[in-house]
């Protein structure tokens, strides 16, 4: 698809096109309220699987076709929400109000949503600078007009809807990869179960650096935080006079756990830490990296992974015929991988 022309783009205030304002919650704990068997989901302050928390039998208490965002995180957490859901504490509404109300669809506020959340992202919200419904209703943003300078709807929806064929028709190729395609590899490789102590017995907490105390160079180094997207990284800045974190290593935040490969020298925010991986290569870290994922489903914002609890985790990694892990594996199916895959997304024909 070719890139968006914005020369005929209008600016919106929020406020006058959404009603903001918190969806309704259940004062219920989370191991009352969520459900084995439960049919209606819960909308939590996530950032993952559409900010769904769980499932739970209670009644929705939110109508479908709105979007959500939360509060207390950051600017990632935020959603479009097709069915009826239940709503969560923190988790805030955006419902359409004035001469639009009715016009707004599933596609055209996926397009509003995609362009909403760049703007937020790029207002620096994050865990310091939270994202109230106030801030949200003052912020204005670039929309798509009509002739007559209202939002070009027809638009929006045209522009979705060719997007997702195109998407879908590219995500069926990468699927069509047999693993034959993908490297030439032995297909059942031999497994082993490793405490994380066992591979990593070093765990680095960096020096932190605040948010005021970095200065934005986008040809500078990462600065990476808490984040679930843009492999941690919030943006690059100015090297520091103080310590810099080696390149090589596997980053994750105690808080919203998620493991990135850092391939160059970068800092971190508060509360990150570092796996030391700087003997291993690249292409088995991306291995180990994804190996490491699962773990941090398990813990939450509320419930912090530090050092000690993911020594006690364990993985699972290929091994040699020796029983060693077997690094060479790692590394040579990574390759393979990164190989085809830059060949099926090439398939993807975006500006």
């Amino acid at each position: 698809m070719k890139q968006i022309d914005t020369r005929n783009w209008s600016e919106f205030i929020i406020g006058d096109l959404f009603d903001i304002h918190p969806t309704k919650a259940y004062k219920l704990t989370n191991s009352y309220l969520f459900e084995d068997n439960g049919v209606n989901p819960v909308v939590v302050n996530s950032s993952f699987n559409n900010g769904i928390g769980g499932y739970t039998n209670q009644p929705t208490t939110e109508n479908g076709n709105i979007i959500t965002f939360s509060d207390t995180t950051t600017a990632t957490a935020m959603f479009y929400q097709e069915k009826p859901f239940v709503g969560y504490a923190h988790v805030q509404g955006m419902y359409p109000i004035g001469k639009y109300k009715d016009q707004w669809t599933k596609n055209t506020l996926l397009f509003f949503l995609s362009v909403f959340k760049k703007r937020a992202i790029n207002s620096n919200i994050d865990y310091v600078n939270k994202f109230t419904r106030e801030s949200a209703k003052e912020m204005r943003i670039m929309l798509p007009v009509d002739k007559t300078g209202n939002p070009d709807f027809a638009y929006m929806e045209s522009y979705m809807r060719n997007l997702e064929s195109a998407v879908s028709s590219s995500l069926t190729a990468l699927r069509s990869a047999k693993s034959s395609e993908i490297c030439n590899l032995a297909s059942n490789p031999k497994w082993s179960i490793f405490t994380i102590e066992q591979i990593f017995p070093t765990i680095v907490k960096p020096q932190v650096y605040h948010t005021r105390e970095v200065t934005q160079n986008d040809n500078g180094i990462p600065y990476v935080v808490r984040s679930k997207f843009n492999n941690g990284i919030k943006y690059f800045v100015d090297k520091p006079n103080g310590a810099i974190n080696p390149p090589k290593v596997i980053s994750f935040g105690a808080e919203n756990a998620t493991f990135f490969y850092q391939e160059k020298e970068w800092i971190s925010g508060r509360d990150m830490y570092y796996i030391d991986t700087t003997k291993i290569d690249k292409h088995a870290c991306l291995f180990i990296t994804a190996c490491l994922q699962p773990i941090a489903t398990k813990y939450s914002y509320n419930f912090g992974l530090f050092p000690e609890l993911l020594k006690k985790e364990k993985i699972k990694l290929p091994i040699d015929d020796k029983g060693n892990i077997d690094y060479a594996y790692m590394s040579a199916y990574m390759k393979a991988l990164e190989i085809n895959s830059v060949t099926k997304i090439k398939q993807l024909n975006f500006a």
